[in-house]
Parts: structure tokens; C-alpha cells; sequence
């Protein structure tokens, strides 16, 4: 709840405005009963407690990189369901990539979090429970934040709206827009409504192929919104916000890392303001995908740059973790030792 949507609450149980700010900034601080707002009178605490609940995640597994400190979480939530969140240490800070939904339908065929469907949608407090839980659990205060883990975010729009807005409230994390990405794997009836809110994020679109032929074959949402129409909600979202696009391209070994691929790429991508993050494909045992080389990687790469593009190769984190979303909750759910 916001600040003014807990004040309206209060007044209805006849209590002062003022107990909102209060309880916000508890609520916030990653409490996770009512008891532990010290400063609330006991018979508000309780009737809190019989009226509303606090949302939030469980560790159940907690692997840490021996490479490059990396944090990789399983929480379990109210219902027994299992999301993934990664913790990263940056030179610039902490960051953490949470989940939005619980799997995800969106079903790209070299992502592991959709393996299974989608089961529900997070609210907005379980996607800020992420983050809470991950700061307490390492001493630290969250910087940054990339809604690119398990699920779709503007699948699941209303609470990522909603969670935008609580992220960034100056009474709470107060974590500033400018420094949350939000990726999306090109739903573009999301990113029109997404514009219009003018918020200063990066968004992240999952493009992955320079041509609706292979595009399609990995990704099942390019037969509703094809490359065509995602490029352009693409220039109309920078019209109004002004921002540049970062454009997620998963480099899989003689899929789409040619030359003639490079050439495509930077062909439709000429009058976009953007840069091009290629990130070498995880291995998934449900598929054959394999990443390049680093040969093949870094001339991909050199191709972009010398035909205008910028383009970097993603710093991999935590491959001694399966650190990328999808592949832990997975081993869990199907009943999987994991040893922490």
C-alpha cells in the first residue's frame, strides 16, 4: 500500500493519519509482523494483524558464488509457490534482479523460467520483499534493481506499476528510478501503456534475433508482435521518455550469431537510440543451444560496433550457481537434492 492508500485505511479504523508514515516506513524496512513496529500502540498492531497481512518471501535456498561473490536465492512465498532472485556486487553498488511472476508464459525456448507455464503473478510486495530480503541478508543497501528474472513484467503490469512507484517513494527504499531496468520480451501493448507513465527506467527489450524467422522460433510472443511492430512501440516509447533502449540479444552458437545476422541487426536497428547487450546463451538441458566461442562472441561484437552499434558482451556472474533465472526453481520443484 502507498502512504496515502494506508492513510485513507487508518482513518476508516479511526486512528490518525500520521500512523501511516509510520507504518510505511516498518513495512519498508522489511518487518515481518505487525509486533515489531515498536512505535505503533499495541491495540493498532493487533487489529493491523486481524485486518491485513505483510507480504513476504522465505530463503529456502541461498547458493553463493565461489568466483565473484554472487548471490543466488530460492524464496518461497504464502503459498508454497518458489521464485529466484540474484544478488550482484557492482563497482557502482549492489545489485538485485527480481522476479515478477511465478514461471512466466511467455515460453522462449532458451529460458529456463517458463519451463513449466506460468502460475501467477506477484504483487507488488513480493517483488519488494525480494530486494529486503537480499539487503538484510548481505548487510547492504540496495542501489539498483533489474526486474529481469523469472516472468514477464508488463505481463504482470498493474504491480510492476505499483511497484515502481513503491521502489522509488523517498519514505521507503527510495531506490531511484534511474537506476531500475525493466525488461520485457516485447510486449508491445505494455510498452504503449508503459510510455505514457514517462517513468526515467531503462527499458530492456529481449530481441534476440534480427529476423521475424528465427525470432519466431525462440520466441512464441514475435507471432502476436513481430519484430516490425516491436520496433516501432520501441521508437514511439523514446518519442515521449527520450531514453535510450537497451536491446538483450542471447548469443546462441550458429542460431543467430552470424555475419548476415550482425548485418540484419544493425540494419533495423538504424535510428534507434540504443545499445546492445549480447549475452552468451546459459546452457539448459531442456535444449541444444549452445553459447559461441569467444572468438565468435567478440566478432559479433566488433561486426556491431564497426557498422554503428553499440554493443557489449554481458560480465557473467555466478556460473558456478545456475544464476540465471528459472534453473534453480526448477530442480526444486521437481524434487532435486540442492545442497546450500
Amino acid at each position: 500500500m502507498t502512504v496515502p492508500e494506508l492513510e485513507a485505511m487508518l482513518v476508516s479504523m479511526k486512528q490518525p493519519k500520521f500512523r501511516a508514515k509510520q507504518i510505511f516506513k516498518w513495512l519498508q524496512s522489511g518487518v515481518e509482523t505487525f509486533d515489531e513496529m515498536t512505535d505503533i500502540p499495541l491495540s493498532l498492531r493487533q487489529e493491523l494483524d486481524e485486518k491485513t497481512y505483510i507480504a513476504n518471501v522465505k530463503i529456502v535456498k541461498r547458493l553463493k558464488s565461489q568466483i565473484d561473490g554472487t548471490v543466488k536465492y530460492v524464496f518461497s512465498l504464502f503459498d508454497g509457490e518458489y521464485i529466484e532472485s540474484v544478488f550482484m556486487k557492482y563497482e557502482h553498488g549492489y545489485t538485485v534482479c527480481i522476479s515478477t511472476q511465478v514461471g512466466c508464459r511467455m515460453g522462449c525456448s532458451f529460458c529456463a523460467s517458463g519451463l513449466n507455464g506460468l502460475t501467477r503473478s506477484l504483487t507488488a510486495s513480493e517483488m519488494l520483499s525480494q530486494i529486503m530480503t537480499a539487503g538484510k541478508d548481505n548487510n547492504v543497501r540496495i542501489s539498483n534493481v533489474v526486474m529481469m528474472g523469472m516472468g514477464e513484467p508488463l505481463d504482470n503490469f498493474n504491480n510492476s506499476i505499483r511497484f515502481l512507484e513503491l521502489v522509488s517513494c523517498e519514505e521507503g527504499l527510495g531506490i531511484g528510478m534511474r537506476h531500475i531496468s525493466l525488461s520485457t520480451s516485447g510486449v508491445v501493448t505494455g510498452i504503449e501503456k508503459l510510455k505514457d507513465y514517462n517513468f526515467p527506467i531503462t527499458l530492456s527489450v529481449s530481441l534476440h534475433a534480427p529476423n521475424d524467422l528465427i525470432r519466431t522460433k525462440m520466441m512464441p510472443v514475435n507471432k502476436k508482435w513481430n519484430i516490425q511492430k516491436l520496433l516501432k512501440a520501441c521508437k514511439d516509447y523514446q518519442k515521449v521518455t527520450g531514453r535510450r533502449i537497451s536491446f538483450e540479444y542471447a548469443l546462441i552458437d550458429g542460431v543467430n550469431d552470424s555475419k548476415e545476422c550482425a548485418l540484419e541487426l544493425a540494419h533495423i536497428l538504424k535510428g534507434i537510440m540504443c545499445h546492445v547487450n549480447l549475452i552468451p546463451a546459459n546452457p539448459v538441458k531442456e535444449n541444444s543451444f549452445k553459447k559461441p566461442d569467444k572468438i565468435k562472441i567478440f566478432k559479433f561484437q566488433k561486426q556491431l560496433a564497426d557498422l554503428g552499434i553499440n554493443a557489449t558482451v554481458r560480465r557473467t556472474l555466478g556460473a558456478d550457481i545456475d544464476a540465471s533465472c528459472g534453473q534453480l526453481r526448477k530442480r526444486i520443484k521437481d524434487g532435486e537434492s540442492i545442497d546450500i
